[in-house]
């Protein structure tokens, strides 16, 4: 997973990299869950199944990163991996693990209220895809 934070008033950002359009996809939600918590220390004790779909690559983008957010914020689920089977322009099948939060064991180093649309950009470049996003906090 690689990725730097990007300056932006108020909130913050990611730019994030990947070899191909499913890696960019995966390395962008572990970037946001690495900012939430000590990823490291997760172990991916539980497994579930997402379906996806956007109105183009940005959108399908923010729907995935805004789907992930949910299971944090409303099911207290912190991912560990994020395997994609199979990614349109428009869709995406995937199997997360997760961990369920214990306050005992892990720290909340940041709390995303939202994936926003503000200055979303999923681009191919000739060597690599690149991703930006903003957060709301």
């Amino acid at each position: 997973m690689q990725y730097k934070l990007i300056d932006h008033t108020a909130d913050f950002g990611i730019e994030v990299t990947g070899a191909d359009q499913k890696i960019l996809f995966v390395n962008t939600a572990l970037a946001m869950f690495d900012l939430i918590t000590n990823s490291s220390i997760l172990i991916g004790k539980n497994e579930s199944g997402l379906r996806i779909q956007g109105s183009d690559t940005c959108d399908l983008m923010v729907n995935w990163l805004r789907e992930l957010l949910y299971l944090w914020n409303g099911e207290k689920m912190l991912v560990k991996v994020a395997d994609i089977h199979s990614i349109s322009e428009k869709k995406l099948s995937a199997t997360i693990t997760y961990d369920l939060f214990d306050p005992d064991i892990h720290e909340i180093k940041n709390e995303i209220k939202a994936v926003t649309y503000h200055k979303i950009k999923v681009e191919q470049k000739s060597e690599c895809w690149i991703s930006n996003v903003i957060f709301d906090v």
